[in-house]
């Protein structure tokens, strides 16, 4: 298992599974074989890490080939009660979150769904270690066709499998494999200092012991083109854009909880791997972390796209992303102890984890039905309680949330804040 991958398998706990979860639905019934065949074809075929399992020893991982491996073990069926709605979905969804994955199957599970609504809901939970968020939804999305059969599906995988790691004595005795790898280790420290010198995030209601009870939750869907309009007028992106916003829906959230304000920071992906490029079948982690302060004190929406704009390019420019991931690829490998003790750091930096994922911006069907809307939740590593998603499909916009009930005790509460600070951000009279 590549080092990176490691400290993602590692960091799985109780009360923060390291499982990257996604709720697809539909508003016509799904062919649940249908669904299988699509499963068989571009989900196990096409990336070995589904038909493997993890094998491990103190201080090594390795995946293994399972024999005549059948997705029938990673695949179940259910009907949602009634009322069958958003919030019965949610609950479902929740309820999952406690299980661990069997270490004795690959790394996965789907959940088939009937009675969501008027159509299918399909749950997918895949262990972190196999890959990162941004890999995972394109290899989902290469599940799904695009709505002109003729038109070449850019999540669609081509090429072949990129074979990881390589022979220990070669790395050794190899000179330039030594210098490549004294270069690793050198950045890795330099990233160590620089972690290790920012001071730990300020004490708020959002930081805390964590607990095995969670809530998700989902916005109603903004529509992407009057975001695009409005970010783009202040030369901001779209994830920006919504980051200024659940910034002031924290500042409201800690104002009522806290009774005071104070500027926090977010812990945001950055992708590592060039879009463009085929997704290797052998998938896994590719991208870093940084540490983004959120004005939640401001409350001028302008202000505060303005100031997240500011941090975030400035952060970018820096090579802090990817030194971070240098850092995990560093210490994949150490004693459990120091591992831990690394990745705990890391997440007392930061308050909350914020994502972006940018599906097509057109029609997407799943086996013949066309899919409605894409949720995708990250794990919460070490002791942080908020989980903050940004998920673009189809011409809109959805935020969602996965917290920890014990430190965020409304989750509900703030996202009703969220869905008014977009608004507002969006209202033609969005100053002060």
């Amino acid at each position: 298992m590549h080092p990176a991958d490691a400290a993602w398998w590692h960091m799985d706990r109780p009360a923060n599974r390291m499982v990257v979860t996604s709720v697809l639905w539909t508003d016509e019934p799904l062919d649940w074989d249908r669904v299988r065949e699509v499963l068989r074809d571009r989900f196990v075929a096409r990336y070995p890490r589904f038909s493997q399992r993890v094998v491990e020893l103190p201080t090594l991982a390795w995946w293994e080939d399972l024999d005549a491996f059948d997705i029938e073990g990673n695949v179940f069926e259910h009907t949602l009660d009634a009322p069958a709605d958003r919030d019965a979905l949610a609950d479902f969804v929740t309820a999952l979150l406690y299980q661990r994955l069997p270490m004795e199957l690959p790394l996965w599970q789907i959940h088939f769904i009937d009675g969501f609504q008027a159509g299918s809901a399909i749950v997918v939970r895949i262990h972190h270690c196999v890959a990162d968020g941004v890999a995972l939804s394109r290899v989902l999305l290469s599940l799904c066709d695009s709505e002109r059969p003729d038109d070449a599906e850019a999540t669609v995988v081509h090429g072949s499998a990129t074979q990881a790691g390589g022979m220990v004595l070669d790395d050794l005795v190899h000179p330039q494999r030594v210098e490549a790898l004294l270069s690793r280790a050198l950045a890795g420290t330099r990233a160590l200092g620089r972690v290790v010198s920012l001071a730990p995030d300020v004490p708020t209601c959002l930081r805390g012991t964590l607990t095995e009870h969670k809530r998700l939750l989902w916005s109603n869907p903004f529509p992407l083109h009057d975001i695009e309009d409005r970010a783009g007028s202040a030369d901001a992106t779209v994830h920006e854009f919504v980051l200024a916003a659940v910034s002031g829906a924290l500042g409201t959230y800690l104002a009522r909880s806290d009774g005071q304000v104070a500027d926090i920071r977010a812990i945001v992906p950055v992708n590592l791997r060039p879009l463009e490029a085929p997704l290797p079948r052998s998938a896994s982690n590719r991208f870093g972390l940084i540490y983004l302060p959120l004005p939640v004190s401001v409350d001028d929406p302008e202000l505060r796209l303005e100031r997240v704009r500011h941090e975030s390019r400035t952060i970018l420019r820096s090579p802090d992303g990817v030194l971070t991931f240098d850092l995990l690829d560093l210490f994949g490998h150490t004693a459990y102890g120091v591992e831990q003790a690394v990745l705990d750091l890391f997440a007392s930096k930061g308050s909350a984890i914020a994502t972006h994922t940018a599906a097509p911006d057109r029609a997407m069907f799943l086996a013949g039905r066309r899919l409605r809307g894409v949720i995708t939740w990250p794990p919460e590593s070490g002791n942080v309680a908020l989980g903050i998603s940004t998920i673009r499909f189809d011409g809109s916009v959805v935020v969602s949330l996965c917290a920890d009930r014990a430190l965020v005790d409304d989750p509900e509460f703030l996202l009703a804040q969220i869905e008014r600070e977009l608004s507002r951000a969006l209202s033609p009279m969005s100053v002060g």
